[in-house]
């Protein structure tokens, strides 16, 4: 007999997730992911949360928010570009160049970025400094985008912000050919914010790409490059030294490159850039990397070498091998913002790196969410992501019998994610997330019978049935057979997931 409340001759309350999707059709799903309130499927479990905040529980700072977010889903979406800093450089001429105030650590890559970040940004604060840490997209609210001293903005100061600079917005958008677009607000608003706070760094993720990205109006000291790989490949290239000529565009004069291990072409690509400017480069397996690591309960044990020494017995509370390499680039770009290796042949101070590290949390990576059956969520939405997540959960889960449940958008390499999962899915539920851009459940599982056979591959059009249907097969392992479920192919997908399992 289920368990999920509503059932049983009761009203269902997932009936109002849909009420709550047709009541946002006028607004972009990929501003706020829709508020379906604390949901629960089953029983809950699992870790703590992390910091994604819910909607505001004062209905007049609710109400204004939503005013907000109405208001920027009026300009271009986060998909719709003009490859061009012009209005975002010129937003930040009549607000008076807040992105001078302070130095800046900017992140670009495909894959990491966002976890990278919240790595610097933990060390950073933990030697002191304040920071405010711009990433994109959310999990589950806009505020989550903008962060000081290690937590999202709040409603209040997020509505204050826009408020603040609302009429210098306006004027740009009167001078110029095309308005600001939706990112280009949000980062101004960052960008402000940070002055107002002040903050002693900021850590910048790009939004796509690098040269014409919104955020490349910030002198970085330190430029961090993640993996790069395909991925928006419209617009950024069809290989991986194309995109990586068009990341380089964050490499500054003088600036110190924190290099991730990269495919020859991108790495070659880097390098001349940075010979170009007089950059300093840091590179993954060379000047640092990962020593050794373990699988731990809850993560792993790592031991780092940095640009000025060994880091052993590091403790971090995310699973995988790509997160290790994260952690490693976060640790020699923290070490370059301090100078080490270039002013300094010294280590950070190690019970400060490990305190730092124990406190990291990445929501939407590899993140349990409930147990029995354990539920995992990943934003993987590209095959490189997807190729870790896979490797991942295999390492850190001893599932007998994974379930995946994939929302992805129809502007992604969907047969690659697809073909990514192949090797640890018994079986996928495909379903589709409330955004636009979402691909329809049909089409998606179209392509999942052609990779995992029609026996293998179940339709649920409304992400909640997808859900249950996964839940309950996970079950029919047993309660003690180790059936698990990984959700993902989107952000947004995570997000709502994450909002009915109780987590928002």
């Amino acid at each position: 007999m289920s368990d999920i409340p509503g059932e049983n001759d009761q009203p269902d309350p997932l009936d109002s997730f849909d009420e709550i999707v047709d009541a946002e059709t006028t607004r972009d799903p990929d501003l706020a992911v829709i508020e379906a309130g604390s949901r629960t499927l089953r029983t809950q479990g699992g870790p703590p949360q992390a910091d994604v905040p819910a909607r505001p529980a004062d209905p007049e700072v609710d109400k204004a928010l939503r005013e907000v977010e109405a208001e920027l889903a009026t300009r271009w979406g986060e998909t719709k570009l003009e490859p061009s800093v012009a209005r975002i450089a010129a937003l930040m001429d009549v607000l008076g160049e807040p992105q001078r105030s302070y130095p800046s650590i900017h992140i670009t890559g495909t894959n990491g970025k966002t976890s990278t970040a919240r790595m610097i940004e933990a060390l950073l604060g933990a030697f002191e400094l304040r920071t405010g840490r711009y990433t994109s997209p959310h999990v589950q609210s806009i505020t989550e985008r903008i962060s000081l001293d290690g937590a999202p903005v709040t409603a209040e100061r997020f509505i204050e912000t826009y408020r603040d600079i609302k009429p210098y917005i306006e004027m740009v958008d009167s001078t110029q050919e095309y308005r600001l677009s939706f990112f280009e607000v949000l980062t101004g608003m960052a960008y402000a914010a940070f002055a107002d706070a002040p903050v002693d760094v900021a850590v910048v993720e790009v939004g796509m790409g690098g040269s014409w990205d919104a955020t490349n109006v910030i002198d970085g000291g330190v430029a961090v490059v993640t993996p790069i790989d395909l991925d928006h490949t419209d617009r950024l290239g069809t290989t991986p030294a194309e995109i990586a000529g068009e990341k380089a565009g964050i490499v500054k004069r003088d600036a110190t490159v924190i290099m991730a291990q990269q495919p020859v072409d991108a790495a070659q690509v880097l390098l001349k850039k940075a010979v170009e400017v007089d950059a300093t480069v840091a590179r993954e397996g060379l000047e640092f990397g990962v020593v050794a690591r373990q699988v731990a309960v809850g993560g792993q044990l790592v031991t780092l070498r940095g640009l000025g020494g060994e880091y052993p017995e590091v403790y971090l509370p995310l699973h995988g091998e790509h997160q290790a390499h994260n952690a490693a680039v976060a640790l020699a770009a923290v070490e370059a913002f301090f100078g080490v290796g270039a002013q300094h042949a010294r280590t950070l101070d190690i019970d400060t790196v490990r305190k730092a590290f124990a406190a990291v949390a990445s929501p939407g990576r590899l993140e349990v969410v409930r147990r029995s059956p354990t539920v995992v969520l990943d934003a993987a939405h590209n095959p490189a992501g997807a190729r870790a997540a896979a490797a991942a959960i295999g390492e850190a889960f001893q599932f007998s019998r994974l379930i995946g449940v994939v929302g992805a958008s129809g502007d992604k390499n969907v047969r690659g994610l697809l073909e990514a999962f192949e090797p640890v899915f018994a079986e996928v539920v495909v379903t589709r997330n409330s955004s636009h851009r979402a691909m329809d459940a049909d089409e998606l599982a179209g392509i999942a019978v052609e990779v995992f056979g029609e026996d293998r591959v179940q339709v649920e059009p409304r992400l909640p049935d997808a859900l249950e249907a996964a839940i309950t097969l996970a079950e029919e392992e047993g309660e003690f057979a180790g059936g698990g479920v990984l959700v993902t192919g989107s952000v947004i997908t995570v997000g709502e997931a994450r909002l009915l399992l109780g987590r928002g």
